[in-house]
């Protein structure tokens, strides 16, 4: 599959400690290594500013679509937009979901992000395997953040 990147993790924490950990946006920048702007609005964006070595330049922007307490969050934004000289907006968004559900004393967390075989075909690849091998990082990423 080209077009959905999914990851699913089982949590030693409980959903309201992995809801917080997703919406809270001084939280988020915690673990997803982004400075935010403001907190998270739905309906509204969402901007920050990426602290993760080597893409402190990268200015992090999503459209928050959904916060359904305590079971989904989700938004959208352009995948791997690290070029400051290009213009993503006029691309397509993906989709990002965090789906959150009760596993015994835990929580398991689907992320997933659709909508790349909407991208532009010259960079549609590469934003596919970087978003990819970025999600992989962004789970163990939270597992560290909740499970401390």
């Amino acid at each position: 599959m080209t077009d959905r990147i999914e990851k699913t993790i089982d949590l030693r924490a409980p959903v309201d400690r992995v809801w917080r950990a997703l919406t809270d946006h001084v939280e988020f920048g915690e673990w997803f290594r982004v400075k935010m702007d403001g907190p998270f609005v739905a309906g509204q964006p969402a901007r920050g500013r990426i602290t993760h070595p080597g893409y402190e330049h990268v200015i992090w922007q999503a459209e928050v679509v959904t916060i359904d307490r305590p079971r989904l969050f989700s938004f959208t934004w352009h995948p791997y937009g690290i070029d400051p000289d290009v213009d993503y907006s006029v691309e397509p968004p993906t989709l990002v979901e965090f789906r959150l559900e009760p596993k015994g004393e835990g929580t398991r967390l689907v992320v997933s992000e659709s909508g790349f075989d909407a991208i532009p075909a010259h960079r549609r690849d590469e934003a596919f395997r970087m978003n990819d091998g970025g999600w992989t990082q962004q789970v163990k990423n939270i597992q560290a953040h909740v499970e401390s």
